[in-house]
């Protein structure tokens, strides 16, 4: 679980560029991280099992096993932010980085300046959500007889608290980003979300060529969701955005 005792923040840099690995933690400790680096992916699985960070910058071209793989197995062991970085600039990369959790992509050349403000934005985006009371909506309501903030919507609850999400009463395995996006995509059942709005509010950024992060993890989102031709529970308004299925569709 990422470090939430309010005691430095921790970054792990997995890069096997000894240059970009000098940019990237230099980067990164005069934003206030404790910064371990690696340069392979085997090293990188097991320093996220002992050194427990809060950030990762992961190379997608690592000797041994790649970026995608080593992305996939540190998934499973932490929810720490995780920026993919490559110089790879393909469409299938930023995709498959992005399917196996990564919260965020930045192809090389880059330089310090987008590494901080991206790494900012991320980490304005609260683990625990505000007070503010739920939007009222038709199909989503807070259970009233819990203090937590509950959101159902059809077949779909989320224990926003608590941080999980069920379907019929399963739990989703869903990355923090896949959480946030369907909880706010759940306050507000009725609204169309624009790409850039839910930018802004999920990812905190306004750069409105990085839409396709919204794109890739929608597309997550319906697979862990468990969509079909005939069962939707995200629905694209074509030139617009995203809304909740009707829950009596």
């Amino acid at each position: 679980m990422p470090n939430d005792s309010g005691s430095e923040r921790r970054a792990l840099v997995v890069e096997d560029d000894d240059d970009i690995r000098s940019l990237i933690e230099y980067t990164l400790t005069t934003q206030g991280f404790e910064v371990r680096a690696v340069t392979s992916g085997t090293a990188a699985v097991e320093t996220v099992r002992t050194f427990d960070p809060d950030l990762i910058t992961l190379d997608l071209g690592l000797p041994g096993i790649d970026g995608i793989e080593t992305c996939r197995r540190i998934r499973e062991l932490t929810e720490a932010y995780v920026v993919m970085i490559t110089a790879r600039n393909e469409q299938i990369d930023r995709l498959l980085g992005l399917e196996t959790g990564a919260d965020d992509f930045i192809a090389k050349p880059f330089d310090a300046h987008e590494l901080k403000a991206r790494v900012n934005a991320m980490f304005r985006r609260p683990r625990r959500p505000s007070a503010a009371t739920p939007v009222a909506a038709p199909a989503a309501t807070a259970e009233p007889e819990t203090t937590h903030e509950v959101l159902r919507h059809g077949m779909l609850r989320v224990d926003v608290d608590g941080r999980r999400a069920f379907k019929d009463g399963e739990e989703l395995a869903l990355t923090r980003t896949e959480f946030d996006l369907l909880t706010e995509l759940m306050r507000s059942p009725a609204r169309v979300w624009s790409r850039e709005t839910l930018l802004r509010s999920v990812w905190g950024t306004d750069w409105s060529t990085d839409t396709h992060l919204v794109e890739v993890h929608i597309g997550n989102l319906r697979r862990k969701l468990g969509e079909t031709k005939d069962t939707k529970y995200v629905r694209t308004v074509r030139g617009v955005g995203y809304r909740m299925e009707s829950a009596d569709a």
